[in-house]
């Protein structure tokens, strides 16, 4: 694909990624019994509900001319949800969280399927692949990346859950969360390539190698 073409096609993946990832937060916390994001009318599929001017627009763009057109990634405004509304609120909030990454992943798995289907039909356009293995990557990339255990991110989330409910376990939480900002920060500049062997394993699994970029 041609640069500009290729870069609408990535923003417009990366944005509708974020919104499903979103919504499904949302959605998980209807179902536990917190309406907020319903009544907040942020279950929606409708991208101007969801959109961050930083995270949706400016950083997609600085990253894919600082890295030349290699990389892009972003974010949309987190689906609020109130956790007085749970049953468990520890291990909701990890659900709520877990169901982002999971829709991700379930995204990447349909498109991934359609991709071997025609694969094994001898059906391989060139712009539909590109398009499907952009799909692919983009949200195992979102997946795995939401998965890090670092505040705000949704694995913090289920460490919490996962820690033991003692003092050391309630200080290690405690440090995180005064903290998680700063450790995201040194991890997405220092330690983000960490996780890029897991995500490209992960999408030569799921799109086949004969689609890896």
């Amino acid at each position: 694909m041609e640069s500009a073409p290729f870069l609408l096609f990535q923003l417009l993946v990366l944005l509708f990624s974020v919104v499903i990832h979103e919504v499904s937060h949302g959605y998980a916390a209807e179902q536990l019994g917190d309406p907020t994001a319903r009544l907040s009318g942020r279950l929606t599929l409708n991208p101007l509900k969801h959109l961050d001017f930083f995270g949706s627009f400016l950083l997609p763009l600085m990253l894919w001319y600082a890295t030349n057109g290699a990389f892009v990634f972003g974010w949309a405004k987190p689906v609020p949800y109130n956790p007085y509304n749970l049953k468990n609120p520890r291990v909701g909030a990890a659900k709520i969280a877990a169901a982002g990454p999971a829709s991700n992943l379930l995204v990447a798995v349909v498109f991934g399927t359609i991709l071997r289907i025609m694969a094994g039909a001898g059906y391989q356009p060139q712009f539909l692949g590109e398009l499907f293995a952009l799909i692919i990557y983009t949200n195992v990339l979102l997946a795995i990346f939401n998965l890090v255990p670092i505040p705000p991110l949704d694995g913090s989330k289920v460490l919490f859950a996962l820690l033991p409910k003692s003092e050391s376990g309630l200080r290690a939480a405690l440090f995180l969360e005064r903290y998680g900002t700063l450790i995201l920060l040194f991890f997405i500049f220092f330690g983000f390539s960490l996780i890029l062997p897991i995500v490209n394993a992960l999408f030569g699994l799921i799109a086949g190698s004969q689609f890896a970029f």
